[in-house]
């Protein structure tokens, strides 16, 4: 593995505040939600994304209930994905790996109402989460020194001012996601090093030891881990939904032999090991060794995984685990609930695709990654 000059001059420690206070500041912040009532964002504001305009700036884009633009507002760098209030009066747009910024935009207008940059030898992995009430934002980190994965913990109240972090997530803490109860928390560690000092060069392909993290959200505690066969080491797991049933599903990117044949859908039922879907030969070898999103409808029952480097979308029960259907589409890679209990997709050359087939298209833009549903 390629070591930085920061890792052989010692690393930093991962955790710079009292864990007492920290642990106070979780219990404080319960399970009811902190605006009861309240009707939230401007209703034709539907869909959140991140986006490429033409001349070549980045932008936060609200997305209306007929596909057109509520809002577009340019961003400092890249955006990945969105963490959105449980109020959705307000949401986080995330830099991209190895980006340092997060935005809280106002979803009424699309305004940025502040700019909160990664804490010193941290930057964000792109994806992050609030708490049930609202009081706590949770963002996937790269403690990039210490060769370690974090969640860091910030206080909405106190102006999103970081109050601590949660070790033990492995070194690449991708995604993660807060399930049903509002306490168990879901991380995806892709197993992948990187250092800024490299951009987003992969230093460890050799080592990488990818898994599904457990974790409990008021004490940091990692409650439970699980990884697949040994020989599918290098089967990043990056990306996860939740289904009505509790099931875990998580899609993943191959950095092994291009000619390799691997599954990259998975499902995973905490306590169990996790399983990768046997779907046919042909439709695996179409994703190209790559997921790019995965989501749940509304109903939680069925899911939806996404492959830019195949162009292609799957749907599947969630109950069977059985592909319901297939759609091409160039370089998609967005997907959320849409709103007839299935699925709208967004693609990078500026197409949205909803569940009967009626397609959008947004001239000068390229949607990113992910596609959020206030």
């Amino acid at each position: 593995m390629r070591r930085t000059s920061a890792q052989r001059s010692g690393s930093t420690p991962l955790t710079a505040i009292d864990r007492r206070s920290l642990l106070g500041l979780l219990a404080a912040a319960g399970f009811s939600p902190l605006f009861p009532g309240t009707a939230g964002a401007d209703e034709q504001n539907v869909w959140l994304t991140t986006a490429r305009l033409a001349s070549g700036q980045f932008a936060a884009i609200g997305l209306g209930g007929d596909g057109g633009i509520a809002f577009s507002r340019e961003l400092p760098g890249r955006g990945h994905d969105i963490a959105v209030a449980p109020d959705r009066r307000r949401a986080v747009i995330f830099a991209r790996r190895p980006g340092r910024f997060a935005i809280v935009i106002d979803l009424a207008d699309g305004n940025a109402m502040q700019r909160v940059d990664a804490a010193a030898g941290r930057h964000f992995f792109g994806h992050g989460f609030f708490s049930p009430d609202g009081r706590l934002l949770y963002a996937t980190e790269n403690a990039f020194d210490a060769e370690a994965g974090v969640i860091g913990v910030y206080d909405v109240a106190d102006g999103l001012r970081r109050v601590g972090e949660f070790p033990g997530i492995g070194i690449e803490p991708h995604e993660a996601l807060l399930l049903a109860d509002g306490r168990t928390i879901i991380a995806a560690d892709g197993g992948i090093l990187t250092h800024p000092d490299f951009g987003r060069e992969k230093l460890n392909l050799a080592t990488m030891a990818p898994a599904l993290v457990r974790l409990d959200r008021t004490t940091g505690d990692v409650a439970g881990m699980a990884r697949l066969d040994p020989a599918l080491h290098q089967l990043s797991i990056r990306h996860l939904a939740a289904d009505r049933s509790g099931a875990i599903w998580f899609g993943c990117q191959y950095e092994g032999d291009p000619g390799d044949m691997v599954g990259l859908i998975g499902r995973w039922r905490p306590g169990e090991r996790p399983e990768l879907l046997a779907l046919p030969e042909g439709t695996t070898r179409a994703l190209r060794q790559y997921v790019g999103s995965v989501a749940a409808n509304r109903a939680g029952d069925r899911i939806a995984v996404t492959s830019p480097r195949g162009g292609l979308i799957i749907v599947l029960d969630a109950a069977s685990g059985t592909i319901v259907r297939t759609v091409s589409q160039a370089d998609v890679c967005g997907i959320a609930p849409g709103l007839d209990g299935d699925f709208l997709a967004s693609d990078g050359r500026g197409g949205l695709l909803d569940a009967s087939g009626r397609r959008t298209e947004h001239d000068g833009l390229s949607f990113d990654n992910h596609l959020r549903a206030p």
